[in-house]
């Protein structure tokens, strides 16, 4: 049953080391392209993308995502904006009551737009031969993230794709076993304590190959521990200042 797609998408690995190799424009456009021919909630495209070229730019974002080398030593950084900003002008401009879009089904539909167009564009690039790396932490201060890339009201930067030529091959990461993340017709509350216990071990070791034995943490441990990190409570009114989720 497998074919190439598959396969692409059972190899996935977050490539966190490139080559000094920029992409090209035609390379560019049809990573665009791919994304958005993702699925959309209603046909609205409630989604931006926005390239980062200026190396100002990746050098402030890489400093907000923890110094992390990949967001400005990649082949090209991709940032996938939750867009409204470009509905609310069209209502506007055609005299359309736009305060729908300021409510949270409405900036659920966005999300999930970027997301489905990140997604997109991730397993084209890597049916290319290229590697990604989703970058979460451009939010650690979204009103920064915000300010370098000038995002009007209505918009919010969900998350960065770092795309290149991968400098290394890490070893592929386990996910859940099958018994542990699939339900049939409801939801299941008994967890499968045998099947996530030798999950754990592999996650374990798992880090310690990766690290050469300077972690070896389970699954399990790393999301309790996660639990009790601080979280990011600007994001609820940096929201609201925008004009988004606010009902």
């Amino acid at each position: 049953m497998h074919n190439p797609t598959i396969h692409t998408l059972l190899n996935h690995r977050s490539i966190r080391k490139f080559k000094k190799q920029t992409l090209s424009e035609e390379q560019i456009k049809l990573l665009v392209d791919c994304a958005q021919a993702a699925s959309t909630s209603s046909f609205t495209q409630s989604f931006s993308i926005i390239g980062v070229e200026d190396p100002a730019i990746k050098k402030q974002l890489r400093e907000i995502s923890g110094d992390q080398p990949y967001v400005e030593e990649c082949g090209y950084f991709f940032v996938f904006v939750a867009d409204q900003y470009r509905n609310k002008q069209i209502g506007d401009r055609n005299g359309a009551d736009t305060s729908v879009l300021d409510t949270t089904q409405r900036l659920t539909v966005a999300l999930g737009d970027a997301a489905f167009a990140a997604q997109n564009m991730a397993v084209a690039a890597e049916s290319m031969g290229l590697g990604i790396c989703y970058i979460g932490s451009i939010q650690r201060d979204v009103e920064k993230t915000s300010e370098i890339l000038q995002l009007p009201d209505y918009t919010f930067p969900v998350f960065g794709l770092a795309v290149g030529y991968p400098d290394q091959e890490p070893e592929k990461k386990p996910r859940l076993p099958f018994e542990n993340i699939f339900h049939r017709n409801v939801y299941g509350r008994t967890t499968n304590e045998e099947a996530l216990k030798k999950y754990d071990q592999q996650v374990a070791s798992y880090y310690h190959t990766r690290t050469g034995g300077h972690r070896d943490e389970t699954w399990t441990d790393q999301i309790a521990q996660g639990l009790s990190a601080p979280p990011r409570l600007a994001l609820k009114p940096f929201l609201e200042k925008q004009h988004l989720g606010r009902r």
